[in-house]
């Protein structure tokens, strides 16, 4: 999983910000605190679609591509923390010291989310 540089990161926050489709002048107009050049910001959206961190498709005039994210924020933190966890020789030991970071509530989700069957031990 490759993480993302400052640029492709705020671009993301724009795209993960909305549930519409965005033109690349879209996202420049609402990268806040940064004036990144249009040729930039579309070379960079283009390279995230290639990388299959977002899709796009022509506008209904045929002219214009519109952008949305290939998958939301907390997919992309899920993949970004299993391959954080390749990188360990010791997988559980790993594991272990995260759940042992987690608050309550959130050793709660975690069960909830196991599947049907799987208990910790």
């Amino acid at each position: 999983m490759n993480s993302l540089g400052e640029l492709e990161r705020s671009i993301m926050e724009v795209l993960w910000s909305t549930d519409d489709w965005l033109t690349v002048r879209e996202v420049v107009n609402r990268l806040s605190g940064r004036e990144p050049a249009y040729t930039t910001v579309m070379t960079v959206m283009n390279r995230l679609v290639r990388k299959g961190f977002m899709r796009r498709e022509r506008d209904d005039d045929g002219r214009t591509w519109r952008y949305r994210p290939a998958a939301g924020r907390e997919a992309y933190v899920a993949e970004l923390m299993l391959s954080a966890l390749s990188e360990t020789g010791d997988r559980l030991a790993a594991l272990g010291h995260f759940a042992r970071s987690v608050t309550h509530e959130e050793a709660e989700a975690l069960r909830r989310a196991l599947p049907h069957g799987v208990e910790p031990s």
